[in-house]
């Protein structure tokens, strides 16, 4: 079992998540996660249009408590870095903020834009596989997140049309995420969080 946030978002089998973007115009942006199954709601997610805070995200559960803080590292040594870092944190029992993993923004640069992102696993509870890498493009729901053994572990999949249709109207706005048994949820919707908002999605004020 890959556990970086809870146990509890951990699935015996796979499963199938639908991911539907909210509109700015709306509620400021930001999308909810439900499962493909019982059409229940598992988790949302509130952008920088919400919050009021660029380069900032929150995943809550479906009632509303707080999962993730997502935010984008800043200061003077990140300006000059060549790649810029996101780092999700949990909250423990106090209150307190928990780094649990970091990922690696894509540089714009044509030497590094085809490079895999890098994830690292921060938590100390997390006792298996280290890292993870995104290969694929995520602007047209074509990646894979894959695990340090080469394993695909979660993959978005746009959805609602024939695969033919979609090359001239892709629906960007709702697609699936197919996540595999033992992996934990909230983590993946997290890195999908980041990946919206890098690529100007809902979360993106």
């Amino acid at each position: 079992m890959a556990v970086v946030v809870s146990k509890v978002f951990c699935s015996n089998s796979e499963v199938v998540l639908v991911v539907r973007s909210r509109p700015h115009v709306v509620n400021g942006g930001g999308f909810i996660v439900t499962n493909n199954c019982t059409q229940n709601v598992v988790f949302k997610l509130d952008g920088c249009g919400i919050l009021g805070k660029k380069d900032q995200v929150i995943l809550r559960d479906s009632d509303g408590h707080d999962l993730l803080l997502i935010r984008k590292k800043g200061g003077v040594i990140e300006a000059l870095s060549i790649q810029k870092k996101w780092k999700g944190y949990s909250k423990d029992f106090e209150g307190s903020e928990k780094l649990v993993f970091c990922l690696k923004e894509p540089n714009n640069s044509c030497f590094f834009k085809k490079m895999p992102i890098k994830i690292s696993i921060e938590s100390n509870d997390y006792k298996n596989h280290k890292n993870f890498q995104i290969a694929g493009h995520f602007p047209d729901r074509d990646c894979s997140i894959i695990d340090s053994n080469g394993n695909v572990v979660a993959k978005p999949m746009q959805v609602g049309a024939r695969k033919e249709l979609q090359q001239v109207m892709p629906n960007k706005d709702v697609y699936t995420l197919t996540i595999k048994a033992g992996i934990d949820q909230a983590f993946v919707v997290g890195v999908i969080a980041i990946l919206d908002y890098i690529y100007d999605g809902s979360t993106r004020c």
